[in-house]
């Protein structure tokens, strides 16, 4: 698991194996722009649609993405500390809640919000050089693909450098348009009316941007693994918070203010194009190949993420070696599988994006919960970090209170879903389709998981983990 290896052609060697104390590097700064970067692009413009497109004013939409992204980003950004102290990524983290193989049931969820993603990014970012460099949308799709494996492939360090120069130039780009945004653009009678509040779809939006948030969760302790131990967790806590929330709100914000305007001739690719042709004519082009860009970089995590998901699935069924080969066999397939979901998606799939959104972010509040109570009260980050690569070792293979605390919460939240069309339950319907699920599946699952463990030994456990940490890191060779 922690066999020293060496790097060949400058390509990521690890995957869910721990990362010895040798080689952590990196600066904790660039976590800002990292999450700023993956959340500033144009698909987080769909999350800002929702109030509007379901009867709601401008004002209290923004109110509630400002609210929801405050929020959601809160529990996303407490993930990011436990990549620095256990050296892990994030989803291999679930094995001591979950279970050694009851892990794959967040695994599972996982890898269909990757994918899913990376369907409605490629198409998008397709779309969008297809509308400024012409040709067929199917062929930018195709390399926009290739494109993210090749980044993903090269691993950690050229993911966190391209976001950083990304973020430089959005900035520019973004900067400029939004103030276009704002002056140039005119919005419906009412849009700024604080008197024309509406509950139901204020607490959509408000639910959709703060569990969107939440998402990316499953993310976070990938991209900070590498970081020394030392990084408090304030500073790794607000790095990702920001970084973040700035990138997300702004987007969401965007994408409310474009759907006022646009009405219902809204359109993401083509709004986006003249409302940056209003700016000056062609900067909607401009806007749009930087934003194919973004897509690109955001399309790469994704598959990153997808990799060592599917490493961790298939090292649940049969103990594997986490070679180089292991990752691009992974990436490869989670790339083929994107490829073929983009090209085969209808507009029909496009149109749904905010249902698939809803029903992918649903699976992982419940997970949210209680993996940050496992973390932050019960075990208080001490984990026998060896056991967790043992298929019998000290956290079992089927993690029951993990497993109990995430399906007791996530059925105390169906009856107050509200998906579009799909399903309204009981409680939604008596709020007027209102969705507060969130509210309900974070305090069920997180405190029944804390009510479970209260017979888990962490003395014990703390103890093994204080003993087994030497062998970890490998030996010194000289």
């Amino acid at each position: 698991m922690s066999t020293e290896q060496p790097r060949v052609s400058g390509l990521e060697v690890r995957s869910i194996d721990y990362v010895p104390l040798r080689e952590r590097h990196g600066k904790l700064w660039h976590l800002g722009p990292l999450w700023f970067m993956s959340n500033a692009q144009i698909a987080t413009l769909a999350v800002g649609l929702i109030s509007i497109t379901s009867g709601g004013n401008l004002i209290w939409s923004l109110i509630s993405i400002v609210l929801g992204t405050a929020l959601g980003t809160f529990f996303m950004a407490f993930h990011s500390a436990q990549g620095p102290q256990l050296g892990l990524p994030q989803m291999i983290q679930s094995r001591p809640q979950f279970g050694y193989v009851g892990a794959l049931l967040v695994w599972l969820f996982a890898y269909v919000q990757y994918a899913g993603f990376n369907v409605f990014n490629t198409i998008l970012a397709g779309q969008a050089m297809s509308r400024t460099a012409h040709g067929g949308v199917k062929w930018w799709v195709a390399g926009v693909t290739v494109l993210a494996l090749v980044v993903a492939l090269v691993g950690y360090d050229v993911i966190h450098r391209a976001e950083q120069v990304l973020t430089y130039v959005f900035l520019a780009v973004f900067g400029v348009f939004t103030v276009g945004v704002l002056v140039t653009l005119h919005y419906p009678a009412g849009s700024f009316d604080l008197g024309g509040f509406k509950w139901t779809p204020f607490l959509a939006q408000f639910g959709v941007v703060a569990g969107y948030q939440i998402s990316w969760a499953i993310y976070v302790s990938d991209y900070s693994r590498y970081l020394p131990p030392g990084v408090t967790v304030r500073r790794t806590f607000y790095w990702t918070y920001f970084g973040s929330a700035l990138g997300g709100a702004w987007l969401m914000v965007l994408g409310s203010l474009l759907a006022a305007w646009a009405g219902k001739d809204f359109d993401t690719i083509a709004s986006i194009d003249a409302a940056g042709d209003k700016v000056f004519d062609g900067f909607g082009a401009v806007v749009l190949i930087f934003s194919a860009l973004g897509l690109v970089s955001v399309t790469a995590l994704n598959m990153y993420g997808g990799s060592l998901t599917l490493i961790s699935a298939a090292d649940s069924i049969r103990k594997i070696r986490p070679t180089v080969s292991a990752r691009l066999l992974t990436l490869a397939l989670t790339a083929v599988l994107s490829l073929a979901g983009a090209l085969a998606a209808t507009s029909h799939f496009l149109e749904n994006f905010n249902n698939f959104l809803l029903l992918v972010l649903y699976l992982f509040i419940p997970w949210t919960a209680v993996n940050l109570m496992d973390y932050y009260v019960v075990r208080r980050g001490h984990y026998a970090i060896a056991e967790i690569f043992k298929p019998h070792g000290i956290y079992g293979r089927w993690g029951w209170r993990g497993i109990t605390a995430y399906l007791v919460g996530f059925g105390a939240m169906v009856p107050f879903f509200s998906v579009g069309t799909l399903f309204t339950g009981p409680a939604a319907k008596a709020l007027d389709g209102a969705d507060i699920s969130l509210f309900i599946g974070l305090p069920v699952s997180g405190l029944l998981y804390w009510w479970l463990a209260r017979t888990i030994d962490v003395a014990a456990e703390t103890e093994l983990a204080e003993a087994e940490a030497a062998s970890l890191e490998p030996a010194e060779t000289g």
